[in-house]
C-alpha cells in the first residue's frame, strides 16, 4: 500500500503540476476564457486513463493461467519501461517543463478554442496513461494473486493528496523543494520499478516464456513468511519475494545497477528547481 501511494503521489503531482502551469498562466494572461477548453482535456485525459486501467485490470479475465501470466508479466516490464523513462525525463526536464507548456497553450490559444483542448488533453494523458499501467503493475505485483483493495487505495490516496497538494501549490497556501521530493521519490520509484521488473519476469516464467522457475537463489520463506507483518511490508514497498529465482535476482540487480546512477547523474547535471511550483503563488484571484 505505501508503494502504491507514493507512486500515486508522485505520478499524479507531475500530472497536477502540468495543470497548474496551464491554469495559472491562462488566468494571468487574462485569457481565463479558455480555462474551459483546459478542463475539456483534462477530463478526456482522465477518462481515457480510467479506461485504460479497467482494460487492463478486467481485459485478461477468462484467458488461460498462462496466458494471463504471460500478458500480465509482458506489461511489467512495459510499464517498468515507461516509469523509467518517466523519471529520467523529469530529472532531465523538470527546469523547462514550464517554459515548454507557455509556449503550447499561446499557440493552442491562436489556433483556437479545440487546440487547446488538445494540448491539456495530450499533456495530461500521457502522464495518467504512463501512471495508470504502471500503478496496474505495481498493484499486480504488490497483490501477489490476493487482494487488490490496499494496494489500489493506496494509490487512490496518493494521487487524492497529490490534487491536495497542486491546488495549495494554486493557491500559494504550501511550499516545498519540489527539485528534492522528485530526486528522492524518483530513487524510490527506481526500487520499486525494480520489484515490479522481478515480478514480471516471475510471470513470465510462470507462463513457459522464460526458463527457471524451479531455480531458487533463495527461500526464506521460513524466517519471513509472506503473510507476516515483515513479509507483508516488504511486499508491499519493495515487492520483495521470499522465494526469488535466479534469474529474478539478477534482473533485479542488473536493473538498480545501471538505472540508479544514471538517474543519480542526471539530476547532477541538470539544475534543480528551486522551491515552489514553476507558478508564481496567488495568481487564482
Amino acid at each position: 500500500m505505501l508503494a502504491n501511494y507514493l507512486i500515486g503521489l508522485r505520478e499524479g503531482l507531475e500530472a497536477t503540476l502540468v495543470v497548474v502551469i496551464l491554469v495559472a498562466y491562462l488566468v494571468k494572461s487574462d485569457r481565463r476564457a479558455l480555462l474551459p477548453g483546459v478542463w475539456a482535456g483534462v477530463a478526456i485525459a482522465v477518462g481515457v486513463s480510467l479506461a485504460f486501467g479497467a482494460l487492463l485490470t478486467f481485459g485478461p479475465q477468462g484467458l488461460s493461467f498462462e496466458a494471463q501470466e504471460g500478458i500480465g508479466g509482458a506489461l511489467s516490464i512495459v510499464a517498468v519501461g515507461f516509469v523509467t523513462w518517466m523519471v529520467m525525463w523529469m530529472a532531465r526536464s523538470a527546469r523547462t517543463l514550464s517554459g515548454e507548456l507557455k509556449g503550447r497553450v499561446d499557440r493552442a490559444a491562436e489556433a483556437g478554442r479545440a487546440s487547446l483542448v488538445v494540448v491539456a488533453m495530450l499533456a495530461v494523458g500521457r502522464e495518467g496513461l504512463e501512471t495508470a499501467l504502471f500503478l496496474w503493475a505495481a498493484t499486480q505485483a504488490a497483490a501477489g494473486g490476493g487482494s487488490t483493495v490496499g494496494p489500489l487505495l493506496g494509490a487512490a490516496l496518493g494521487i487524492g493528496t497529490a490534487v491536495l497538494l497542486g491546488y495549495l501549490f494554486y493557491r500559494g497556501a504550501v511550499r516545498i523543494d519540489l527539485g528534492r521530493f522528485f530526486t528522492w521519490t524518483g530513487a524510490i520509484l527506481i526500487l520499486v520499478a525494480a520489484g515490479v521488473l522481478a515480478y514480471g519476469v516471475h510471470d513470465l516464467q510462470e507462463a513457459g516464456v522464460l526458463p527457471g522457475l524451479d531455480s531458487l537463489a533463495f527461500d526464506v520463506s521460513g524466517t519471513i513468511p509472506p503473510g507476516s507483518w515483515v513479509g507483508t511490508l516488504l511486499k508491499g514497498t519493495l515487492n520483495f519475494s521470499p522465494a526469488t529465482t535466479w534469474l529474478q535476482a539478477a534482473v533485479w540487480v542488473l536493473y538498480v545497477a545501471v538505472t540508479m546512477p544514471l538517474f543519480f547523474r542526471q539530476i547532477r547535471r541538470s539544475s534543480r528547481p528551486t522551491s515552489v511550483p514553476p507558478v508564481p503563488a496567488g495568481s487564482a484571484s
